[in-house]
């Protein structure tokens, strides 16, 4: 028989009751429990960053995250960075306007690096950028368009 354990996690400013195994990670939580499916699913490793989220506002690899670690803890994923009127987040509209995407299957993982790295303030040069954002793959080479709308995201900020 396996056992399960009940969590409230507050995800994008919700309360949500799971009834999950122990093991179940926060990137299965999000994805196969409550449907929030932005947040992707890469190499389920750690290693190409498709799977950022934020909890308590620093960046984490939800696939190497067990749900239960972040109960009462603040999550953030890509579905909740929109303005509350349905404006895209500056780092969201600076990715459309330099074309910071090619299949999209890394965007949501680059946005919420690319919001805590502004955060965290590693903006002050495009290596800089690079640096903080290299844990985050992107198989089709989109790095230069990401820099770039960091950058411009950053600066807007200021």
């Amino acid at each position: 028989m396996t056992r399960t354990i009940q969590l409230t996690l507050d995800i994008n400013g919700h309360s949500h009751e799971l009834d999950v195994e122990p093991r179940v990670t926060l990137l299965d939580a999000l994805r196969e429990h409550l449907l929030l499916t932005g947040t992707k699913k890469g190499c389920d490793q750690g290693q190409c960053g498709a799977c950022t989220c934020h909890v308590d506002g620093k960046r984490v690899l939800s696939c190497l995250t067990l749900a239960a670690q972040v109960e009462g803890r603040q999550i953030t994923t890509i579905e909740g960075i929109a303005a509350e009127n349905g404006d895209l987040h500056p780092v969201q509209a600076a990715f459309l306007e330099h074309d910071a995407f090619q299949c999209g299957y890394c965007t949501p993982g680059q946005i919420m690096s690319a919001v805590a790295c502004i955060k965290e303030g590693h903006t002050g040069s495009d290596e800089e950028i690079r640096e903080y954002m290299s844990g985050n793959l992107c198989r089709c080479g989109a790095y230069n368009s990401v820099v770039a709308a960091v950058r411009e995201a950053a600066e807007a900020a200021r």
